[in-house]
């Protein structure tokens, strides 16, 4: 009996040292859309023409360092692109252009 008791006692301080709590699904639990990196993006398809600070120039390339296009027309060009430059509509989707357009404008000077 002595033996009952005491495993009784170890338990319930168990219990209560756990906070008693399991794992509460929220709302807020549920993993978010992750943030899409518009430097990532500009680093694997742009910098081959515009280098990694965007002044490179390579094959007719527009210096984005001095660009002042605004979003909406970056937007555009990076869609359906301009002389030289591909389009990538059917590379990047809609964000990821969006993202590489607004990384873009921290490359200016």
């Amino acid at each position: 009996m002595k033996k009952v008791i005491i495993f009784t006692f170890f338990a319930a301080a168990l219990y209560a040292c756990s906070g008693g709590e399991g794992k509460k699904e929220t709302a807020s639990a549920k993993p978010a859309t992750p943030a899409v990196d518009g430097e990532k993006i500009y680093k694997t398809y742009c910098v081959t023409c515009h280098g990694i600070a965007g002044d490179m120039g390579a094959s007719g390339a527009f210096n984005l360092q001095t660009s002042v296009l605004p979003l909406e027309e970056r937007i555009n060009v990076i869609t359906n692109g301009r002389k030289a430059m591909t389009p990538f509509k059917d590379l990047l989707s809609e964000a990821k252009i969006k993202a590489v357009a607004e990384y873009v404008e921290k490359l200016r000077h």
